[in-house]
């Protein structure tokens, strides 16, 4: 049975560990905080206090509580104010030798029984246990930032440490409402890996200006649904503690893919930390300011769709759920709409469903009656191609075939008046194998629209080498009158969201593979600790393991990329058909529908 920890210390007053320090008093338990002299404790204690008073303007707290919780923290500038302590947590900065030598200290000063934790979030903590004479005694705790707010923690374990501390410490937790994953000693732990391989992937995509900085995090936030977009995170988190994170995790994997890129460490050399320094991969209001500020990198407003050709009527072929929805959305965006599908039956199947979804938004009260009416009365239907002839933008919708594909737009460019831009809204077939087809190769540009297409903002507008500047800032243009949000890239595997997000989710499947945790532990972990909507496997399930293969294998046949080989559990359940939640099986079992 656990023990109930009464009496705790903390060594290191940072941010972090006065974060730490207030988690533990607020949960009513005896805190000594202790940093290495007056100045540095005098700063801790500001923390605190500043972080307990916003928490009193927010209601979160009234002022009894804050001064309860104050007073039950005592301050100290010696390691030898923790005699007496149950447990103490470490959360100074990230380096090997100054923690060892800690935890050697506290190992001479503190009762046999005290449990010795770790804050790190990259070091080894076997290799902090042995510099103590109780190995079994040492464990990981490690917190997220902000401490008071983040709910994770990850409980990290060695080959030696006691079963008993690891209840003693999961019991904490809970105590602390916290939300705890136990795990194994291995660099990065689960959030850490998952999410610095993601980083450092889209450091690389913008060091080798395959897309903007303002891109890249765009596509991040609005195709995924990510909280921050990978750059910005990395200001926020610190170009150098990113790089000691990546570094450290490299030296033990040995993954290429955890290598710090090399703009990191020259960032880091020329002091371009991120907020803390007022200037990152973006320019700050001054130091430790969220404020962005214009700079010699930042775009000019709708620079983008200068140059447009003028769009006036599109033509849309495909009657999927994908084609439809981009019917909707054009013709809500006032273009006059004629769709193509194979056959009348087909065609009235989309006229129904376009109904449907227009009549659910007028009873929710989001379109009236009359702009339903005029929505659907700037859409045609037809089964003929050649109807598309006086179009000024085709965007094809079909399925996922590169054949299928080439010979539409084969067709299309013999069809299409001159002039006419020819779109695709492939997530993952070569945009210049369109364009090679269409015979105008200069007039093809990929507009990736994200399903639900009513609903989600982005569109990733993909240009070819032979792509006419024009043609894709029509594309632009006519994403903007959509009211969606257009980002840039070429035309290489992946673009941007499934570039950067597929890899992050095979790195998951590894990791399950390994058997270091259980998908309900990595989900947890990236929900709760890095705030993503879903967890890999959730989102694996949806997207469909089948889909997800395929956007892999991809990646890996244009990259060549050992660490983008598709992990074999996942080719594993492709095979035996489990492929999501549309076959009732995928990483977990789902109702059949």
């Amino acid at each position: 049975m656990a023990r109930e920890l009464t009496e705790v210390g903390v060594v290191g007053l940072g941010t972090m560990g006065a974060g730490i320090a207030e988690v533990l008093a607020r949960a009513g338990l005896s805190v000594t905080a202790v940093d290495v002299d007056e100045a540095a404790v005098a700063r801790g204690r500001e923390h605190l206090e500043h972080s307990s008073g916003r928490a009193v303007q927010r209601g979160k707290l009234d002022a009894a509580e804050r001064d309860a919780i104050l007073g039950r923290i005592r301050f100290g500038t010696s390691l030898e104010d923790l005699a007496q302590a149950e447990l103490v947590i470490e959360a100074v900065p990230e380096r090997l030798e100054l923690k060892r030598e800690i935890f050697s200290a506290l190992d001479k000063i503190c009762p046999p029984d005290t449990i010795l934790a770790t804050n790190t979030s990259s070091l080894s903590v076997t290799e902090i246990s042995v510099a103590t004479g109780r190995p079994g005694k040492v464990i990981g705790m490690h917190f997220f930032n902000p401490a008071p707010v983040m709910k994770l923690v990850e409980v990290v374990r060695t080959v030696v440490t006691e079963p008993s501390v690891i209840e003693d410490v999961e019991a904490l937790a809970e105590r602390l409402g916290k939300v705890d994953v136990t795990i194994g000693d291995k660099a990065g732990f689960i959030a850490n890996a998952l999410l610095f391989g993601y980083l450092n992937h889209a450091v690389s995509m913008y060091e080798n200006r395959y897309a903007s900085r303002e891109d890249i995090d765009a596509a991040m936030r609005l195709g995924c649904g990510l909280p921050m977009g990978p750059l910005a995170l990395m200001d926020l988190i610190g170009i150098d503690t990113a790089y000691e994170i990546l570094e450290t995790m490299y030296r033990q994997s040995r993954d290429r893919l955890h290598a710090p890129t090399p703009i990191i460490k020259q960032m880091m050399t020329a002091g371009l930390l991120g907020r803390k320094s007022g200037r990152g991969f973006y320019t700050y209001a001054g130091r430790d300011s969220a404020e962005v500020v214009p700079d010699a990198q930042t775009p000019a407003e709708g620079g983008a769709a200068q140059g447009a050709r003028e769009v006036r009527t599109v033509g849309v072929v495909g009657s999927g759920t994908m084609a439809t929805g981009i019917i909707e959305v054009v013709a809500r965006g006032g273009y006059d709409v004629r769709f193509v599908a194979r056959s009348p039956e087909k065609v009235e199947a989309v006229r129904t469903a376009l109904a449907k979804s227009l009549e659910k938004q007028v009873q929710r009260g989001r379109l009236d009656e009359a702009a339903r009416d005029e929505v659907l009365a700037r859409v045609g239907g037809t089964t003929s191609l050649d109807d598309l002839g006086d179009r000024d933008l085709v965007i094809e919708a079909v399925v996922e075939s590169l054949p299928v594909k080439e010979a539409l737009f084969a067709n299309l460019g013999e069809i299409a008046k001159p002039g006419a831009v020819l779109a695709t809204t492939t997530s993952s077939l070569p945009v210049i194998e369109c364009a090679k087809a269409s015979g105008r190769p200069e007039d093809v540009v990929g507009m990736h629209f994200f399903n639900p297409a009513q609903v989600m903002k982005l569109v990733e507008v993909v240009s070819t080498i032979p792509t006419a500047p024009d043609v894709a800032a029509t594309a632009h243009a006519v994403s903007q009158r959509l009211g969606k949000h257009a980002v840039s890239c070429t035309d290489r595997a992946g673009f941007i969201v499934n570039a950067l997000l597929f890899p992050y989710l095979n790195d998951a499947v590894k990791m399950l593979e390994a058997h270091y945790a259980t998908a309900d532990d990595i989900d947890a972990a990236m929900k709760v600790g890095c705030g993503y909507p879903m967890g890999p496997f959730e989102l694996l399930d949806v997207v469909g393991l089948d889909v997800s293969l395929a956007i892999e294998r991809e990646l890996y046949t244009e990259f060549r990329e050992p660490g983008f080989a598709p992990a074999p559990l996942l080719e594993h359940l492709v095979t035996a058909g489990y492929l999501g939640r549309k076959a009732g099986r995928g990483f977990r079992d789902h109702a059949r529908r």
